[in-house]
């Protein structure tokens, strides 16, 4: 007995599977034991080059003689039926490959597995639960992600908060119930649009944050069960939060348990190490011209987006999928049939991704970890773009950062590295990124990046956020970050909630709930985040003050608002700068106000221009600029 029908072989075979998981892997039917549990199953695998292929398990004694599989025609694939199997059973494919090795081997579509170290897949069904989260889908189809306001708060699921267990007070850790019971007011509270959860799919190594993955469709069994992520997800959908997954399809890990040599022979990896090893990271790189792959990894993102509801997939490292040199000696890759360097089958790949999600899930967020120049990452496919809605920008990462871990001494030398960003602001839809990565091996906390003494910290601090939250693109912050903790992110421990009693430490969380709280009540800040409409220069050019000055519009340019920086350490008392319309403007945000840890200076929450023509306009203001302080000014009045 099978699920897999003939067009079910078909697509899969030509790469057109794109929802693999209704069929393949383990599948119970429907019946119940006298404990109530679901009883037999259908067992579906892929191993085109398997001389025989049987399931064990719990439920056999471990025995591969006991339930054998049966080829399904030339589709490579292996299916049978398994009458006495229960659910929470664990089970592996037991493969002797045609050359006569034995290899045990996880179920590649499972959907749940055992806890590490332990690697064998179990049997689970995900049918049954109750989502209550019908509001939030039915907003999140109709509103247009990107002139909306987005702010996400990236998190590593094992890290942010431990929470003592219920019957063993000795033992402190993270649940998915836990979490759910907690985080999303946490996030409402600072006002964050989307989280952002490192990888949840299973993987054997803590230190890998998820990274080096072994089971794509099974949710991370350390912290409870996939129906105990779905509470998770709905939980944040209830208090509208939208949530954002990590996903690895560049490559995979070499756990033998896992997709390596999986029947024996490279079948999801490419042979060559020169196309199917990646030195940097000890792990394989998929095979994206291989149509079953494709169709296995598709499945995968679809997967998560219909099952558990998730909004957003952000795609781990997309440049190592796109050249085929990249981070490799000159004799170390295979140039592409054209002589180049860029991997065609892993871009077509992409935008086949790209097209089958936003065909099926408009509205989700498909966000690249795009590090070059590649054209066109956020173009349609129909436009020869790889059709992504989303790109993170890392060069504004890089040179944002870079400027800060400078002396101010030294920063009007380097006034265009604070300034560049705006030149291809708009080439793409940008995410303005502030992740984990920036504060991780040996890199440094964000506030420990910054130059000075405590206090000139905590300001440079408060500026940066300022900064980013202004600057044209979406946000997205790391844990941790608004704690202003002065050590390293680790996996192995939670963050460092105690600093939260400390005025400079709460002050940066007050802060970046107040610039949340802007960037959602000022259309200025978010319509035209990809459009040159929504921005302009006031001071570029200021570099022996170290300052710059810009406007934000609206799509219907009525509220405008002026954000203005101070990056240096000393007082302006009177610095101009021209306004586009006379009248009252009120000081919305200071970063230097006393109830975020600030000396106190600024404007006394206004100013009246003045008839002076400054920076192309009649009118101008003169405003008093804190030391490592930013501005964010609006229009109150049309009083000439």
């Amino acid at each position: 007995m099978s699920k897999v029908s003939k067009e079910d072989l078909f697509l899969f075979n030509q790469g057109s599977l794109f929802k693999g998981y209704k069929s393949l892997g383990c599948h119970l039917l429907g019946s119940f034991n006298k404990e109530q549990k679901k009883i037999g199953a259908n067992f579906t695998v892929w191993a085109p080059n398997a001389e025989y292929v049987s399931v064990i398990g719990d439920f056999n004694g471990w025995n591969s003689a006991a339930s054998s599989l049966q080829r399904l025609e030339s589709s490579g694939l292996w299916s049978g039926h398994i009458a006495e199997a229960h659910e929470g059973d664990c089970y592996k494919y037991f493969i002797k490959s045609n050359t006569g090795e034995v290899l045990e081997k996880a179920d590649p579509y499972a959907f749940f597995s055992e806890v590490r170290p332990r690697t064998a897949s179990k049997i689970y069904s995900l049918d049954g639960y109750d989502w209550q989260d019908k509001q939030w889908i039915e907003s999140k189809n109709t509103k247009d992600i990107y002139s909306s306001p987005v702010s996400i708060y990236e998190l590593h699921l094992g890290s942010w908060r431990y929470f003592e267990h219920d019957q063993n007070p000795e033992f402190r850790g993270v649940t998915y119930h836990r979490l759910a019971e907690t985080l999303p007011q946490y996030l409402n509270d600072l006002g964050f649009t989307h989280v952002e959860f490192l990888p949840v799919s299973e993987h054997p190594y803590d230190g890998s944050w998820g990274y080096q993955t072994t089971g794509y469709f099974s949710v991370n069994s350390r912290f409870g069960t996939p129906k105990e992520f779905m509470y998770l997800v709905d939980k944040l959908h209830q208090a509208g939060i939208g949530v954002i997954l990590d996903w690895v399809p560049a490559h995979f890990a070499t756990d033998e348990h896992s997709l390596a040599r999986f029947d024996g022979t490279y079948l999801y990896e490419h042979e060559d190490p020169r196309q199917g090893y990646h030195p940097d990271w000890g792990t394989y790189i998929f095979n994206f011209g291989r149509k079953e792959v494709s169709s296995y990894l598709i499945s995968n993102a679809m997967f998560w987006l219909e099952m558990f509801h998730i909004d957003g997939l952000r795609i781990d490292a997309v440049a190592s999928m796109l050249y085929l040199d990249y981070s490799r000696k000159a004799d170390s890759w295979i140039p592409n049939k054209y002589g180049g360097r860029e991997n065609l089958e892993a871009m077509t790949f992409l935008q086949s991704l790209n097209a089958e999600v936003y065909r099926e899930f408009p509205n989700t967020l498909m966000i690249a970890e795009e590090s070059t120049a590649w054209p066109k990452v956020t173009k349609p496919t129909s436009e020869e773009g790889l059709g992504f809605g989303f790109k993170w920008n890392m060069g504004w990462m890089n040179d944002t950062l870079r400027y800060f871990e400078k002396d101010p001494i030294y920063r009007s030398f380097e006034h265009s590295t604070i300034t560049f960003s705006m030149v291809y602001s708009h080439n793409e839809n940008f995410i303005l990124p502030l992740s984990h990565d920036e504060v991780v091996h040996e890199k440094k906390s964000l506030i420990n990046k910054m130059p000075g003494d405590e206090w000139q910290k905590f300001a440079h601090l408060r500026l940066l956020l300022s900064y980013m939250y202004a600057h044209p693109g979406k946000k997205l912050l790391f844990m941790g970050s608004e704690l202003a903790m002065w050590e390293e992110w680790s996996h192995e421990r939670d963050l460092p909630w105690g600093l939260l009693q400390y005025p400079n430490h709460s002050g940066v969380s007050s802060l970046v709930k107040d610039l949340n709280k802007i960037l959602v009540s000022s259309p200025a800040l978010h319509e035209l985040d990809f459009s040159h409409e929504g921005f302009q220069w006031l001071s570029v050019d200021d570099y022996s003050n170290s300052s710059i000055s810009f406007l934000r519009f609206d799509k219907e340019r009525k509220s405008p608002i002026i954000a203005v920086f101070n990056f240096t350490p000393i007082v302006r008392e009177e610095y101009r700068i021209g306004v586009p319309t006379a009248g009252e403007w009120e000081e919305i945000f200071n970063s230097d106000s006393n109830i975020y840890g600030g000396s106190n200076l600024g404007n006394l929450g206004k100013v009246i221009s003045d008839p002076i023509p400054c920076h192309g306009f009649p009118n101008s203001i003169c405003i008093k600029l804190a030391p490592l302080g930013a501005f964010l000014l609006t229009k109150t009045s049309n009083d000439a």
